[in-house]
């Protein structure tokens, strides 16, 4: 046998993998529906697993997705919008009330009595006499007055006033606040906050008032039981100065006594 000269390298053999050389024998095929099958197996069913055989792939356990819902969320967002309702329905409230008219206003002043809509002429009527006149409504609201008003920048009168000089201060714009005599002292003076130092508006006591406080413009009437009453602000917000029949007449330069009526030495406009 001759020795490998230096030059000669061993030859290798490469496996093929068509070869079969290798290769881990190969597993049992498994029967096929027409072949043997386990005594007692019914056909058209798939062979198990020996027992104590290599087990199964576990079955995967579906995550359970929770289907309720985020109650926080939805309670935050109706919040929210409950919240957006109600700022537009005050946006809408207030432009609303802003565009109405003064006799709107008054209007919906519960219990007011708007004597302008009755058209009755001893209301509506402006002239100016001198004496003792008679008025429709007690306290009046309007009608033929005195040539003199009565001083209303705001003055409070502790005695009864005369009627026919008070209806002139209305046809000036004013409002009179009145109260029935014998009324506790705390009423009376939580009407003073209301008046005193008030342009166009006097206050003074009057006699047979059928209820504690009556507030009067010309042609409108308020009657309350309590000086606390806000509608007794709210007529005086509304009707102020607006009731006028002579827009721009003072409230200065009249009449300052108590009292019955008494002839006027200066007669007013």
């Amino acid at each position: 046998m001759s020795t490998p000269g230096p030059d000669r390298v061993p030859s290798t053999v490469r496996v093929d993998k068509k070869s079969g050389q290798g290769k881990p024998p190969a597993a049992k095929s498994t029967p096929r529906s027409g072949g043997s099958r386990p005594a007692g197996a019914k056909p058209g069913t798939r062979p198990t697993a020996a027992k104590g055989g290599p087990k199964g792939r576990k079955p995967i356990k579906p995550v359970k997705v929770s289907g309720g819902r985020s109650w926080g969320s939805i309670a935050l967002f109706g919040g929210v919008a409950l919240l957006v309702v109600a700022v537009i329905g005050f946006a809408v409230f207030f432009v609303v009330r802003g565009n109405q008219t003064w006799e709107d206003k008054a209007a919906g002043i519960k219990d007011i009595v708007n004597y302008r809509a009755q058209h009755n002429p001893q209301i509506d009527a402006r002239d100016h006499k001198d004496g003792t006149l008679t008025f429709v409504t007690n306290p009046p609201v309007g009608g033929a007055h005195n040539p003199l008003w009565q001083n209303c920048n705001g003055n409070i009168y502790d005695q009864p006033i005369a009627n026919e000089h008070a209806v002139h201060s209305l046809e000036h714009g004013a409002v009179w606040v009145t109260y029935k005599q014998g009324l506790p002292a705390d009423q009376v003076n939580e009407l003073k906050t209301k008046v005193q130092g008030k342009d166009y508006m006097l206050m003074s006591p009057i006699a047979n008032l059928d209820k504690n406080i009556s507030v009067q413009a010309w042609g409108y009437q308020l009657k309350v039981d309590n000086a606390g009453d806000k509608r007794i602000d709210e007529f005086i917000k509304a009707l102020r100065v607006n009731a006028s029949m002579e827009p721009g007449a003072a409230c200065s330069g009249g009449n300052t006594t108590t009292g019955p009526l008494t002839p006027s030495a200066t007669p007013g406009s």
